[in-house]
């Protein structure tokens, strides 16, 4: 990896996209410090503190805390972006656009771009109208609307800046940022997890255990996460030979790649939004998650991931939130994946491309063994992925380990990582082509 960045410094055009990129990052993370006008910082900085926000400060990298002029980040271009992709399969105008290409996906792009705008001022305006009722900002109504205008433009600049870093930059311009966002609050956490557990410990035994532990959960999950991106289920396809004028065509053998873990991070990422939107709502009318003796306060304290895997003081049955919290990931696997994939249609092209699954009948009954196999790997990915985004939870519930990212954190930067990877790479090789031809 190391070879390959040094080979891609040395290339010009590679070069001043890495620093484009770079740049670009650096202007992101100094707006995530700004703070919106009008906001009150220190009364803001202690209200947010309470809240358990979890997931989703991690994804805008401590600027929703801090209540910056990117305090929405990019999260209502991602919201736009999977609202978007579910609707193509629910809308055939937008199926259409779809299949059509360059010019359907560029109209399929403004129209989420539009879209990031409206969710961004849907949520900005009760955001602003809440902390104004609170006394947390300047009195007048122009404070509201400043404030609004400066989260949804703030929210509007990054999906800007982000489609920039894709086509001038590296690519994947919106997870970069989201990288870079979650990269931000790691060195905090792991300075903490190093002075509580390592420095800390009461022994120095103690101390080196911490120190084992912690690096070997943090390689164990790194492994995890890397196997669980990269395993697929290849499904051999045989191609029958054609007559195409005196000559014979075809009979090729390919494979048909389904990944294990077909949906990605979507459905944490649905389950994690389920238990985090009360809690969020509720902290607006002074209701926090507590055990205390209102019920409503004990289910936000289930919501709440800090409470789960705590064995001291009898709260370990809250833990069952953990519970509901895999079954709707499971739950969300399989309804992604049936949106994004359809198995009738796969074979339908088979078929009609003289394709076939050894073994296996075309038409129905490859529809059949697709659907058959899709359910094995996706229950198996959706629990790997269960397991990845508990194991920060346990160790922060039943170790007190202060862990700002989540599993979700994890499998978002690995992704990210590896594909921007393989972008340069590709880049890389296309070059190297290019100069091999011109010679």
């Amino acid at each position: 990896m190391f070879s390959m960045f040094v080979n891609a410094f040395k290339v010009k055009d590679i070069r001043k996209k890495l620093f484009f990129t770079f740049l670009c990052l650096i202007v992101v993370r100094i707006g995530s410090i700004i703070p919106a006008p009008g906001i009150k910082q220190e009364v803001v900085s202690s209200f947010m503190s309470t809240l358990q926000l979890g997931f989703f400060d991690a994804m805008t990298g401590g600027s929703f805390t801090q209540l910056s002029i990117f305090a929405l980040n990019i999260s209502p271009y991602i919201t736009a972006s999977i609202i978007m992709q579910l609707l193509t399969i629910a809308i055939p105008k937008l199926a259409e656009m779809q299949k059509d290409g360059e010019s359907g996906r560029k109209k399929i792009a403004e129209i989420s771009r539009y879209l990031t705008v409206l969710l961004a001022l849907i949520e900005a305006t009760p955001m602003a109208i809440g902390f104004s009722n609170k006394g947390y900002t300047s009195e007048g109504v122009l404070t509201i609307i400043v404030i609004v205008a400066s989260f949804t433009a703030g929210s509007a600049f990054l999906m800007w800046l982000g489609e920039n870093i894709t086509e001038r930059g590296v690519g994947n311009g919106i997870s970069i940022i989201l990288l870079i966002n979650i990269v931000a609050g790691l060195p905090e956490t792991f300075i903490n997890l190093f002075k509580n557990f390592v420095t800390g410990a009461s022994k120095a035994v103690y101390g080196v255990l911490g120190a084992v532990v912690i690096v070997a959960v943090v390689i164990l999950t790194l492994v995890l996460i890397v196997l669980l991106q990269d395993a697929e289920r290849k499904i051999a396809v045989q191609y029958s030979k054609k007559v195409q004028g005196r000559k014979l065509v075809g009979g090729s053998s390919t494979f048909i790649p389904l990944k294990v873990n077909t949906a990605g991070v979507i459905p944490v990422i649905f389950a994690m939004s389920i238990y985090q939107f009360p809690i969020i709502i509720s902290s607006f009318f002074g209701k926090t998650p507590s055990r205390g003796p209102s019920l409503w306060n004990k289910i936000l304290y289930m919501c709440s991931s800090s409470s789960w895997f705590n064995f001291k003081d009898g709260a370990f049955k809250y833990t069952l939130g953990a519970v509901f919290y895999v079954i709707m990931i499971i739950f969300f696997a399989y309804f992604y994946t049936s949106v994004t994939f359809n198995p009738m249609e796969v074979a339908n092209n088979m078929k009609k491309n003289g394709g076939f699954i050894p073994g296996i009948r075309p038409g129905k009954p490859t529809t059949d063994y697709l659907n058959k196999v899709l359910k094995y790997i996706v229950f198996i990915g959706a629990v790997g992925l269960a397991i990845v985004a508990l194991i920060p939870i346990f160790f922060s519930g039943a170790f007190n380990a202060q862990i700002s990212f989540g599993g979700t954190s994890l499998i978002i930067v690995v992704g990210v990582i590896l594909e921007t990877m393989k972008q340069i790479e590709s880049q890389l090789l296309v070059r190297h082509y290019k100069g091999f031809l011109n010679d």
